[in-house]
């Protein structure tokens, strides 16, 4: 097996593209998404030769517009889909213990009993939260790593999230599951672990057509056309799976969040699981961020038509969840205290239900006519267990010979940069020059929005630029 450095950076990247040009590799994974780059950890830690290929940057799609949780599928439970709930369950353990302790703490989620939340609400509540618990003891996660469930007195729910409305609040429900620091964090980390093991990550190389044997792509850069030739591929382009996959019908959901400064609601150390109004399956959910901010999400609306390379938050979404949060706080939050929006695309199957909320987290692996392998569907708790169907399929398809997946015994990288924080942007240099130095970051954009999360607010992201800027092209030069 390669050993290679984990470093990825621009000048890895212009070395390993002449290579990836003239060579063959064993697995060819088009998509830079949490899906894609565990397909290409999966790949590479059998031992196989790996190109990944991204038209954009490294978790530039769906997978940093998260809610940050790596959960055990209580949602699932409450709509009768054992399967995914358990499967969940099993990948937070493995997550949780195993592949990325470092990147993941255990937060614990109220449901407060106030006058918002219905009897039979607080009783299905605190029946999924239990059966979860199950799943917990079935998956063998210590309670160390995720606490039981328990009910809270009114005292403890005001302590957890002080800006609850005491009166007539009788408490809650508290469970807990797991929190990435930074979904974006975990896409980079999956990257740069496959690149220790020899996988090429090449970002800004689109793909125009794909084939069983390779494909037709494109250089961003330069505009450069050229054939990347492979003995298999797979498709991991989540939403956009289906412009290079004509068999496969996408169904995109967009789940919006918004930004709030976490001191509006008193600082909570717990996040608040609000049921919709009427469901006793779907929440929104305020999330603390360890970055002195709060995200509430999420929300589940159909996208028709074209699919955006961003998607962008509607104000319709941005009331709805406005009213949800303010159905359970004391003073309500306004629209002008909301300091940023963010919306991810999810890349659901098309099942011919009336509803995406009513569509089958599952994920799909297949093969396409032109033999390529497609993995689409589910979501980030579950990447691992796609990128292992996904790899499977294609070594039995293609003919490979490789051992079986690795990857739930193999822990990701991790780094410990200085904390020099920089008066002007936040974060400290040595931090942006880690983003381009060891994650691969080419631009001012990469480090705002996917090496740290500066861009989630308008205004961070406008008094931040100019300093990393400066910083980020002092960091390139000294790659040339």
């Amino acid at each position: 097996m390669t050993s290679a450095s984990t470093d990825l950076n621009a000048e890895r990247r212009r070395r390993e593209l002449r290579l990836a040009a003239d060579d063959v590799a064993d697995v060819l994974v088009v998509g830079g998404g949490i899906t894609g780059v565990g397909v290409a950890l999966d790949a590479a830690a059998r031992g196989l030769s790996v190109t990944l290929i991204e038209a954009h940057d490294l978790a530039f799609g769906t997978s940093r517009f998260s809610s940050k949780l790596v959960h055990g599928g209580l949602r699932y439970l409450a709509t009768g889909d054992i399967a995914t709930a358990r499967e969940s369950a099993h990948e937070r353990h493995l997550l949780m213990t195993t592949i990325a302790p470092h990147l993941i703490r255990p937060l614990g989620q109220l449901l407060p009993f106030s006058p918002g939340v219905t009897l039979q609400q607080r009783a299905a509540g605190a029946l999924g939260m239990t059966m979860g618990d199950a799943l917990r003891m079935h998956a063998r996660t210590p309670r160390a790593v995720l606490p039981a469930p328990r009910a809270v007195s009114t005292r403890t729910a005001l302590r957890l999230a002080p800006a609850l409305n005491p009166h007539r609040l009788r408490g809650g429900m508290l469970s807990y599951d797991g929190q990435l620091a930074d979904d974006a964090k975990l896409v980079l980390t999956v990257a740069r672990t496959a690149a220790g093991l020899g996988a090429r990550i090449l970002t800004r190389v689109r793909a125009r057509e794909l084939r069983g044997d390779g494909a037709s792509v494109e250089e961003a850069l330069t505009g450069e056309r050229f054939e990347l030739r492979a003995r298999s591929v797979v498709n991991a382009t989540g939403v956009w799976a289906g412009g290079l996959d004509a068999s496969i019908t996408v169904r995109p959901s967009r789940g919006t969040h918004i930004v709030l400064d976490a001191r509006d609601l008193g600082s909570p150390t717990a996040a608040l699981t609000i049921p919709h109004e009427g469901s006793i399956s779907r929440y929104v959910f305020a999330l603390p961020q360890q970055s002195g901010r709060v995200i509430v999400g999420l929300t589940d609306e159909d996208v028709p038509g074209a699919i955006p390379d961003v998607a962008e938050p509607s104000e319709s979404e941005i009331a709805f969840l406005l009213a949800s949060l303010n159905r359970v706080v004391e003073v309500p939050v306004r629209r002008e205290q909301v300091r940023g929006a963010f919306a991810g695309l999810r890349p659901l199957v098309d099942t011919g239900s009336a509803s995406s909320a009513d569509v089958s987290r599952r994920h799909l692996v297949t093969t396409a006519d032109a033999g390529f392998v497609t993995v689409l569907g589910g979501k980030l708790t579950t990447y691992r267990r796609m990128a292992e169907d996904a790899v499977d399929l294609a070594v039995r398809v293609r003919g490979l010979t490789a051992p079986p997946s690795r990857t739930a015994t193999l822990t990701l990288v991790g780094d410990v940069y200085p904390a020099d924080v920089h008066a002007d942007t936040g974060i400290s240099s040595a931090q942006i020059e880690f983003a381009v130095r060891t994650e691969g970051a080419m631009t001012v954009d990469d480090v705002l929005d996917r090496r740290t999360r500066i861009g989630l607010v308008e205004s961070d992201r406008e008094r931040a630029r100019q300093g990393v800027e400066t910083i980020v092209a002092q960091a390139l030069a000294a790659l040339e």
